[in-house]
């Protein structure tokens, strides 16, 4: 484990626009639908400690889920799946980080989606850090993490004729993030 840089210490925010919160889920048994969540907000809070003395906090909107076809992404907002009109955020509090490897991390914590909340892992792989052309500080990560929907209300399928059904229940979240480090006096609101 490499010693920690008292320099990265404070709130990196996420960038929406250079991340993705993603999602893959196999569709009629033979093929994945791919999609992202666009409206996503959230913060690293680094202490003197590291990460020993680190905390997430991660803010998506449901409504801004979006696969491709509209069609889908309006079911995929209905009480049938995330029911956004009625549960508008799925979030993420972090309660332990544990560094696993030389650049990879297991982020414990919260994921709450429609109003349930279970306790997972979420590796990450540190991916880099540098600065950009405006020169910010960034940090990257990526990683993924399988569940199942059911465990959070997203019950809703249709069994095949021929077996099986429409809609896998273990889907896989995705994420690669880009995180900008706020300098003294920034803040992350």
């Amino acid at each position: 484990m490499t010693e920690f840089d008292p320099a990265y210490a404070g709130t990196w925010v996420i960038d929406p626009a250079h991340s993705r919160f993603g999602f893959a889920v196999k569709h009629a048994m033979v093929s994945k639908v791919r999609g992202a969540f666009h409206d996503v907000s959230g913060k690293l809070v680094v202490g003197e400690g590291g990460i020993d003395d680190a905390y997430v906090e991660v803010h998506v909107k449901a409504a801004s889920v979006s696969t491709g076809n509209e069609q889908r992404d309006a079911h995929l907002r209905t009480g049938d799946f995330f029911e956004a009109d009625t549960y508008p955020e799925i979030t993420f509090e972090s309660s332990s980080f544990d560094q696993v490897g030389d650049t990879a991390f297991l982020v414990n914590g919260a994921l709450t989606i429609k109003n349930t909340t279970k306790q997972v892992g979420i590796p990450l792989e540190f991916t880099g850090m540098g600065r950009d052309a405006d020169g910010r500080l960034r940090a990257g990560f990526e990683g993924s993490r399988r569940i199942d929907r059911r465990e959070f209300g997203l019950e809703w399928q249709v069994p095949l004729d021929a077996g099986g059904v429409l809609v896998s229940e273990r889907i896989t979240l995705e994420f690669e993030l880009s995180l900008i480090h706020l300098e003294d006096g920034e803040s992350a609101d």
